[in-house]
């Protein structure tokens, strides 16, 4: 079986503060032991080295994603690259991308995470309104974003996301588009523009079952959603998957990666990893949650699996079409037929017909893509075969 590009993710659980609406692994602490979680790192990824699946395998991309990676000390990230670089080698034109606050960094962070070897950065903007800001229980400003993206391009990098939210409580699509407009004035590279969701067992889950928010009707979030994505084309920002839109060249090729269906590892607590095997299943795994439960089980036994499981080949099938369908470009049946021995219709004609009857889904030479009309469906249309 041809073997996918190699990814590693590495979870940083620390905040500072847990937004109400984050249901992210994330945790707040007095006292950060960072010696010992850096240890535990390498020990797991030392670990996963070892494994068949994994071994002998360069990494094609590294996300430091939490929690709050920006908090973390640069020679942290340094001991990890420096690390992962022995273990696996590096492909030639790695990307190397870490999640920041605009308010946990300073031109001495910034510096010292691009010295690390940190390519990318990814920052959790949101907004660019100060009520907004204080109703997401965000810690950083307006200006204070301005200042580390300011900081961020002084030190370097030349890739920049910055992560936006829309649909807020009695968000208007004007108040959208100022923080649009603002966001697309810095000329960040990518930019990735999310609804607020709001997920179960949040703080915010608990507040909006009490006194439920003023939150948007289903007219209105499609407007938010295809206003975004006008806005945006008309700013030269590609509209590559559902909620990520990037310069020309500068897609996250990490995250990308993931909708590709590629083999990664994930170390951390919270973190989670997945490969193929030769006959077709895919198996997952992910980690205890808690950062003390976490570096306990990494001392004794140099990994933390809190589950794991393989998916049977059918069940890998419908997973990858649901992932892949996310993409601008659909997913590649030559690729499908290669991966999983049989065509995307061979599997799934029955339950695709509809949609295709309906041109929520096309063919465009062999590859199966969400039409313009069918892109707000994906996760109807996902179901049916998921």
């Amino acid at each position: 079986m041809l073997l996918s590009p190699l990814q590693l993710y590495i979870h940083i659980p620390y905040c500072i503060h847990k937004c109400h609406y984050c249901d992210f692994n994330s945790h707040v602490r007095d006292k950060i032991d960072w010696q010992a979680y850096q240890h535990a790192l390498i020990s797991e990824l030392t670990t996963w080295a070892k494994h068949p699946a994994y071994q002998g395998r360069k990494i094609y991309s590294i996300f430091f994603g939490g929690g709050t990676p920006s908090l973390a000390p640069s020679s942290l990230i340094a001991s990890l690259l420096e690390h992962a670089q022995a273990l696996f080698g590096f492909e030639h034109d790695i990307e190397i991308t870490l999640e920041a606050n605009p308010g946990t960094v300073d031109m001495d962070a910034f510096q010292g995470f691009y010295n690390a070897g940190i390519n990318r950065l990814s920052m959790g903007v949101q907004s660019l309104d100060g009520q907004e800001l204080q109703w997401l229980e965000r810690i950083h400003s307006r200006d204070e974003v301005y200042q580390a993206f300011d900081v961020a391009r002084a030190v370097g990098f030349q890739n920049i996301n910055l992560d936006l939210m829309y649909g807020l409580p009695k968000q208007s699509l004007e108040q959208w588009q100022s923080s649009l407009d603002a966001v697309i004035a810095l000329g960040a590279e990518h930019l990735s523009c999310y609804q607020l969701t709001v997920e179960p067992h949040t703080k915010l889950a608990v507040r909006h079952a009490a006194a439920p928010y003023a939150l948007p009707d289903d007219e209105l979030s499609l407007a938010f959603f295809h206003d975004t994505r006008d806005c945006l084309a008309n700013a030269a920002y590609e509209a590559y998957e559902i909620s990520n839109f990037s310069q020309q060249g500068r897609r996250c090729r990490h995250n990308d990666g993931y909708w590709l269906y590629h083999d990664y590892i994930g170390i951390g607590a919270g973190a989670s990893g997945k490969w193929d095997d030769e006959q077709g299943h895919t198996h997952r795994y992910s980690n205890h949650k808690s950062p003390e439960t976490y570096m306990k089980h990494v001392s004794s036994m140099g990994q933390s699996m809190l589950s794991d499981e393989c998916l049977s080949c059918d069940d890998a099938a419908a997973e990858a079409l649901w992932i892949g369908l996310r993409r601008r470009e659909g997913i590649d049946d030559v690729w499908f037929k290669q991966r999983f021995h049989q065509s995307i219709l061979d599997y799934f004609q029955q339950d695709l017909d509809t949609w295709l009857q309906s041109q929520h889904l096309q063919w465009k030479g062999q590859q199966l893509q969400l039409t313009n009309t069918g892109i707000p469906l994906a996760d109807a249309i996902a179901s049916a075969v998921f």
